[in-house]
């Protein structure tokens, strides 16, 4: 792993954790970029982060506080029989993230799952892995078919 991939793994678990406190802490705010810059400073600083590290990871939180509505509904869509409220509150925002990744960012589907599914094995649950891939994947597919 190069110093650039570890430092956006550790940008992409950052993110996580705020966007995990900001979603615990019950804010349902949507779309403010004021509101992302808020969450992102008020958790972020207790983490020890480069600068281009933290670039990201800003960029990552920012983004998905941003597209929350329309990421949730592009999860909702992918997971059958899963209400997104009801998902593990890490398992709902692993899939937020590499959500926006793919559909923001570009990020490859491959890159972006399997990032996802690390995130998932390390803050999750035993299931967490399997099911985050799973929607994932459905995610993928959904955005490729509409681009062709």
């Amino acid at each position: 792993m190069t110093t650039g991939q570890a430092g956006r793994r550790r940008s992409r678990q950052v993110a996580l954790q705020v966007l995990f406190a900001f979603d615990l802490g019950g804010r349902k705010d949507r779309g403010g970029q004021g509101d992302a810059e808020v969450a992102f400073e008020t958790f972020a600083d207790h983490f020890e982060l480069p600068p281009g590290a933290r670039a990201f990871a800003k960029e990552l939180v920012s983004g998905v506080i941003v597209h929350r509505d329309e990421i949730d509904v592009r999860i909702s869509a992918s997971a059958r029989n899963w209400r997104l409220e009801r998902m593990a509150t890490v398992d709902r925002n692993v899939l937020r993230l590499a959500t926006f990744e793919l559909v923001h960012l570009g990020t490859p589907a491959q890159v972006a799952i399997d990032e996802a599914v690390e995130l998932a094995r390390q803050f999750g649950g035993d299931p967490s892995p399997g099911f985050v891939n799973g929607v994932l994947d459905a995610v993928a597919m959904n955005l490729a078919e509409v681009a062709s």
